[in-house]
């Protein structure tokens, strides 16, 4: 009798889905927000802007891993990057992706994987070396950019 071993981390499926859903919530939670504030009920924007901002950081990292290990063509990696500006298009472009088997498999150059080939393979294949310290560090990246990003301010004149 023998056994599989299942991996015991998130798949780039499972990371890629978890992202698209939060990036469809964070939309729906910023247009709610728009919508209140148009009636003069509340003016949560700042922070359900806040929120989706970070969260649309986070899916474009995600997306951009992605499309690495799973050797997305460049015009579909940066589909996938562009859709995240238009509301709710990014669970539709996971499906599609997900259908035609695109995100499929595990992470090919993990420990014991795939050898990596160029610059960006071997930065990838760094982090899922240490992806604790990764995982560190892109949260401070992130968070950094984030705040920067606050610092400048929203991206419309305020009145």
């Amino acid at each position: 009798m023998t056994t599989t071993k299942k991996s015991q981390t998130i798949s780039p499926r499972m990371l890629f889905r978890s992202f698209a859903v939060a990036e469809m919530f964070t939309w729906a939670g910023l247009i709610t927000a728009l919508i209140l504030r148009a009636f003069d009920v509340a003016n949560l924007v700042p922070i359900a802007g806040g929120i989706h901002g970070f969260v649309f950081l986070c899916y474009s990292a995600t997306t951009s891993f992605v499309w690495v290990n799973q050797r997305w063509p460049l015009r579909l990696g940066f589909t996938g990057l562009l859709l995240a500006i238009v509301p709710f298009a990014t669970v539709p472009f996971e499906i599609l992706v997900d259908r035609k088997g695109l995100l499929a498999g595990d992470w090919r150059l993990a420990p014991g994987g795939e050898a990596p080939h160029g610059f960006i393979e071997h930065v990838q294949a760094w982090v899922l070396r240490h992806l604790l310290l990764s995982i560190i560090l892109l949260i401070l990246l992130v968070t950094a950019l984030f705040v920067t990003l606050l610092w400048l301010g929203p991206p419309v004149p305020r009145n």
